[in-house]
């Protein structure tokens, strides 16, 4: 009698792979010293953590046939990115609608403060599973059609590629969210280093991996 056996995910033809690496560990915010803003958002360098984050993520991304490394317009995922682009030789293409989320009155180090000191708009962020509490924060609408953007432009210039996008922890889950239909917060705690994965195919965005940090262990 034939055999069934079940079936192994393969990406359907035309699909691009997309590697979402979450930006190394950066600076610590020091109260009275803010951080430079680059087109109004904070622009921290790479603390000594995040930059051996970046070496092990290039450890582990290394040997892999990637076609295209993408970064934002922030330093901290060019850093990132650039061990493993020196390995690759792969020049980073800056994707600036995949920038991190806005926050507002608290972009600059004031989210680090307010979770620290148990601010209570902190508890509804995730009660109410959403940045747009934050006063001032840039509208969940905004951030979706412009990361929806940089993804769609990324898959459509990579049919049948992997790429791998450095980007930002509210990014990743702004991406995760939108491919399974859960708030922009479900996701939202992806580690510094991690990696996650979708594959993108015309308009359906398939998560296959979420906040792997075996390579940092």
């Amino acid at each position: 009698m034939a055999e069934h056996r079940q079936v192994r995910f393969a990406a359907p033809p035309g699909a691009t792979t997309i590697l979402l690496v979450r930006h190394g560990e950066s600076m610590p915010f020091v109260e009275g010293e803010p951080f430079a803003l680059v087109g109004g958002h904070a622009d921290p360098a790479l603390y000594h953590v995040g930059e051996e984050q970046a070496e092990r993520v290039a450890e582990r991304l290394g040997s892999l046939p990637v076609d295209a490394i993408y970064v934002t317009t922030l330093q901290r995922t060019a850093q990132t990115a650039a061990p493993l682009a020196q390995r690759l030789g792969i020049e980073p293409v800056v994707e600036p609608e995949l920038r991190e989320v806005n926050l507002g009155e608290w972009e600059n180090g004031g989210l680090r403060k307010a979770a620290r000191e148990g601010h209570p708009l902190v508890a509804r962020i995730f009660a109410e599973q959403t940045w747009d509490v934050v006063p001032g924060a840039e509208p969940t609408e905004r951030v979706d059609a412009r990361v929806r953007e940089g993804i769609e432009r990324i898959a459509a210039s990579h049919p049948d590629q992997l790429v791998v996008a450095v980007v930002h922890g509210g990014i990743i889950g702004n991406v995760l969210g939108q491919a399974t239909g859960a708030s922009r917060i479900a996701f939202a705690g992806a580690d510094n280093g991690s990696i996650s994965e979708i594959v993108v195919v015309e308009d359906r965005w398939i998560v296959r991996r979420y906040n792997d940090t075996a390579h940092l262990a």
